[in-house]
């Protein structure tokens, strides 16, 4: 992966997510699924200009679907937790 912004995805705005923010200062991003942590880090930290200290990621399997006799499958996907350093932080929703 050469180009940052395909590294990145888009920030995955859940409760779960709001919660690990406001608990753990951590920011979760979908990301493409051949990444690795490294690449990740790099990103974020070139795009947002924060510090990395942790990346964890998790790996979803497509979830099987049907619509009457056909059956299909949606795609796998890759979210990444990104804990951020001390003072550090990625607002998406800034308070106007």
């Amino acid at each position: 992966m050469k180009d940052l912004y395909d590294v990145i995805g888009s920030p995955v705005i859940t409760e779960k997510g709001t919660l690990v923010n406001e608990a753990g200062n951590q920011v979760v991003f979908r990301v493409h699924r051949g990444v690795n942590k490294a690449e990740i880090r790099h990103a974020i930290e070139t795009l947002f200009k924060v510090k990395v200290e942790k990346v964890r990621t998790v790996n979803y399997l497509g979830k099987q679907r049907r619509v009457g006799r056909s059956v299909g499958r949606r795609p796998a996907w890759k979210k990444a937790y990104v804990t951020l350093g001390e003072g550090q932080r990625i607002d998406f929703f800034e308070n106007v």
